[in-house]
C-alpha cells in the first residue's frame, strides 16, 4: 500500500504521521476506529459514550445548521485522533442541514443537460456540509438507472446512461475536492439492474462480466483514475464476478459488502483502487440476512471493508469486532491495513494539520452560506432548466384561470412532505386566479360524483405525484384510494375534464396513469421546483428539461 501514490497522494511528513499514530495506537483504539456509527442524541453524555469505543467516523442525518456544528465541535474536541465527518450529500446542502439549500437530485441535474449543473451540486452540498464541519460526502451516486421498478435508485442517479453518470459525477467531485471533502462513490457494484432495496435484501447486479465492464466498470474505473478517496460498498450481489473468481461460490447470494472477490480481486486488483473502502449501513436486511453478525461484522473487515458503518448496537458490534480478531476471523494484516487507509484519508484532508490549528469545525459565522443567494440562485436555475414535458397529446398547455377556472387538486404519495408541497402548490396556483379545491376522500356523507355533478364542480385535475424515494419500500408506486371502488381519487374521469399530472419524485408514474395524457417530470420536490412548475404550466415560462430515463418504460402504450 503506497500512501504517496492516488488517491491519497500524502507526502512524507503526512505519511509519518500515519504510521506514528499507527503504531501508538492500542488494539482497543483500533478496533473502534474501524466504526463509523450513526448518532441519534446530540446530548453531551451521549456522544461521550460513542466516542468511548474510539470510534473512527461519526454520522448525523441532517439536523438544523447550528446545532450539527456545535455537535460535531463537541465530538471533535473530545476526540485523540480527528474524526471523519460523513454526510448524505446526494442533493444539496440541505443533506447537512435542515435549513441547508435544496438544490435538487442528481436526475434534476442530467434533465438540465449540462455538467455544469452537477459541478453545482457538489459546490453547494459540500461547501454548506462542510460549515458544519462535516468532511466526507456520500455522494455521488453513480448508479445507473436501468430498471424502472427498481424503488430506491431513480432520480437519485443521473440516469441510465453510464457516460453520462460518469461526466456528472466527476464533475461533482471535482466540486468536493475544491472544498477538501472527500467523496464516496456508491453503491458498488452498482445498484438499478434489480428492483429490488438492498435494504430489504440482498438485491442482484445480474449483468454478466462484458455488460458490467462497459457500464459500471466503466465508471468505477474512470472516477478511481480521476482520484476518487472512497468507495461504498453495498449489500448487493454480482454472481458474474464472484463466480469467475471463486467457482466455489456457485449458486450463493454474496453481498459486495462481504465479498473478497469483488472487493479483492475485482475492485482493488482489476481496477486499481487503493482508497477506503466503507460497507453500506450494516442494518441493512442485504447485510443482516447474509449470515449471523457476530460473523459477519468481522467478515466485513477482513473481506476488504476498511469501515464498518452504523450498529445495531455500538457496543455489541464493538464486541463482534473484538471477539472476531482474537479468533482468527479479522487477521492482524487486515486491521493494520483498514487503520492505515481510515488514518491516510484522514492525513489526505489534513484533518491532523487542522486538529492542530483548532480549526477542524470551522467557526460559526461560516454558517452564513446556508442558502446564499448564490445557492439559492442556482437552486433556481436548475429548477427551470430541467423540468421536463413528457407528453401533452391532448394539447392542454398552458393552462389559465380564465379557461378553466376551477381545479381539483390532489397529492399522491404518503410522505411528511406532502403537506409543504400541497400547501405551496395551491398558494401558486391561487396566485394564477385558479379556484383551488384541496381533494377529499369520498365517505358515506360527501358521498360520490356522478359525470354530470363532477363535471360542473370542476374544469381541472391537477394530480402532483410526491411518492420521494425512501428506503424499505418494495415499490415506488402510485397507490389509490377509492370508496367502494368509486371516487375522485382514482382518473376515471380522464376523458370527461382536462387532467394533468405533475411528477415531483418518480419519473416512472406514466405507467400507472397513460390515460392522463398531459404529464410532466420535475426530478424533485424543493420550493423552487413548485414556484417553477406552476410558471411552466401556465405559460409564463418555457419547458427546457431532457428526458434522462425513458419515462415511457419502454412500453409504446403509455405515449399516446
Amino acid at each position: 500500500m503506497d500512501l504517496k501514490k492516488k488517491p491519497f497522494c500524502l507526502n512524507d511528513a503526512e505519511v509519518e504521521w500515519v504510521e506514528k499514530t499507527l503504531e501508538q495506537m492500542t488494539l482497543e483504539e483500533k478496533i473502534g476506529a474501524l466504526f463509523c456509527p450513526i448518532g441519534y442524541s446530540t446530548e453531551p453524555e451521549y456522544l461521550d459514550m460513542m466516542l468511548g469505543f474510539h470510534i473512527g467516523g461519526l454520522f448525523f442525518r441532517d439536523g438544523v445548521g447550528e446545532e450539527m456544528r456545535k455537535t460535531f465541535e463537541y465530538a471533535q474536541s473530545h476526540s485523540l485522533i480527528p474524526l471523519l465527518i460523513p454526510s448524505n450529500l446526494e442533493a444539496g446542502g440541505d443533506g447537512a442541514a435542515t435549513n441547508g439549500t435544496p438544490y435538487g437530485k442528481q436526475m434534476a441535474c442530467a434533465a438540465a443537460g449540462d455538467k455544469k449543473y452537477a459541478y453545482r451540486l457538489g459546490k453547494i452540498a459540500c461547501t454548506e456540509a462542510a460549515a458544519l464541519g462535516i468532511n466526507w460526502a456520500f455522494a455521488p451516486v453513480v448508479d445507473i438507472d436501468r430498471n424502472y421498478h427498481n424503488p430506491i435508485t431513480n432520480v437519485r442517479t443521473y440516469g441510465d446512461d453510464p457516460d453520462t453518470v460518469y461526466t456528472y459525477a466527476k464533475e461533482y467531485m471535482r466540486a468536493a475536492k475544491e472544498c477538501n471533502v472527500a467523496v464516496s462513490v456508491k453503491h458498488f457494484p452498482g445498484d438499478g439492474v434489480d428492483e429490488r432495496d438492498q435494504h430489504l435484501v440482498t438485491s442482484v447486479n445480474s449483468l454478466s462480466m462484458e455488460e458490467w465492464d462497459e457500464t459500471y466498470g466503466k465508471i468505477y474505473r474512470r472516477l478511481i483514475e480521476d482520484g476518487a478517496l472512497t468507495v461504498m460498498a453495498g449489500h448487493i450481489a454480482m454472481p458474474a464476478y464472484q463466480e469467475h473468481y471463486n467457482p466455489q461460490t456457485a449458486g450463493s447470494t454474496i453481498p459486495a459488502s462481504l465479498s473478497r472477490e469483488l472487493l479483492n480481486n475485482l475492485l482493488r486488483d482489476k481496477l486499481g483502487f487503493n482508497g477506503l473502502v466503507i460497507t453500506d449501513a450494516t442494518p441493512m436486511v442485504g447485510f443482516t440476512s447474509a449470515m449471523a453478525r457476530e460473523k459477519s461484522v468481522p467478515l466485513a473487515i477482513e473481506s476488504g471493508c476498511d469501515m464498518f458503518l452504523f450498529n445495531k448496537d455500538l457496543a455489541e458490534d464493538y464486541q463482534f469486532m473484538m471477539d472476531g480478531y482474537k479468533s482468527g476471523v479479522l487477521s492482524e494484516k487486515r486491521l493494520l491495513e483498514a487503520n492505515k487507509r481510515i488514518l491516510a484519508l484522514k492525513a489526505a484532508l489534513k484533518l491532523h494539520e487542522k486538529k492542530a490549528a483548532g480549526t477542524l469545525v470551522p467557526p460559526e459565522d461560516s454558517l452564513q452560506v446556508l442558502k446564499s443567494r448564490q445557492h439559492t440562485e442556482w437552486a433556481k436555475e436548475l429548477a427551470d432548466r430541467s423540468i421536463t414535458l413528457v407528453k401533452d397529446t391532448q394539447k392542454l398547455l398552458p393552462v389559465s384561470a380564465e379557461r378553466y377556472p376551477k381545479v381539483l387538486l390532489e397529492i399522491m404519495g404518503g410522505f411528511p412532505s406532502n403537506e409543504r408541497v400541497l400547501k405551496q402548490v395551491k398558494e401558486e396556483l391561487e396566485k394564477k386566479k385558479f379556484q383551488v379545491f384541496v381533494y377529499e376522500k369520498e365517505n358515506f356523507e360527501i358521498g360520490v360524483d356522478n359525470v354530470k355533478t363532477f363535471k360542473e364542480k370542476y374544469d381541472l385535475v391537477i394530480y402532483i405525484g410526491n411518492v420521494e424515494n425512501a428506503s424499505n419500500q418494495t415499490t415506488n408506486r402510485l397507490n389509490w384510494y377509492t370508496f367502494w371502488g368509486q371516487g375522485n381519487n382514482v382518473p376515471w374521469f380522464a376523458n370527461e375534464i382536462p387532467v394533468l399530472f405533475i411528477s415531483v419524485a418518480n419519473p416512472y408514474h406514466l405507467l400507472d396513469v397513460p390515460m392522463i395524457k398531459t404529464y410532466i417530470n420535475c426530478y424533485s420536490n424543493n420550493e423552487y421546483v413548485i414556484e417553477a412548475v406552476v410558471e411552466k404550466i401556465t405559460g409564463n415560462s418555457e419547458f427546457k428539461g431532457k428526458n434522462p430515463v425513458d419515462p415511457f418504460c419502454g412500453r409504446k402504450d403509455l405515449s399516446y
